[in-house]
């Protein structure tokens, strides 16, 4: 059995996060989850505001200016993917970095003479 490169593993993961993204997603239920829906079956949900970021271009799993709610979210899924990946490739390449800078000898000061070997004692 052939085994799984580490590059093949990645591509394998984005390949079925995006086929989630872009053909599953568009097909998940738009009736509220169980927690909103018992906030609003309860009256708890009464003069909630907004959340910071219900005006970005991402808001409510679609893409702003798509009408096609299924390419909206489809869309939205992708992008979504994607800063995934590079938030992830950017923190992994800080952590490989971090560990070889700390895995390096510490560098030698400029003008600093190395020690020489001890002379050996010979008799005379």
């Amino acid at each position: 059995m052939k085994r799984l490169t580490t590059t093949g593993f990645v591509v394998a993961g984005i390949a079925v996060a995006l086929f989630l993204a872009l053909v599953i997603s568009p097909h998940a239920s738009s009736s509220p989850d169980g927690l909103n829906k018992v906030a609003a079956d309860t009256g708890l949900d009464i003069g909630v505001e907004p959340h910071a970021t219900a005006a970005s271009p991402l808001a409510g799993y679609s893409v702003k200016g798509v009408d096609d709610s299924s390419i909206s979210t489809g869309l939205a899924g992708i992008i979504g993917v994607g800063v995934t990946f590079a938030i992830g490739i950017g923190l992994f390449g800080l952590l490989r970095l971090s560990r070889r800078n700390a895995a390096a000898p510490p560098a030698e000061a400029e003008g600093e003479v190395e020690p020489s070997a001890p002379a050996s004692a010979s008799a005379g």
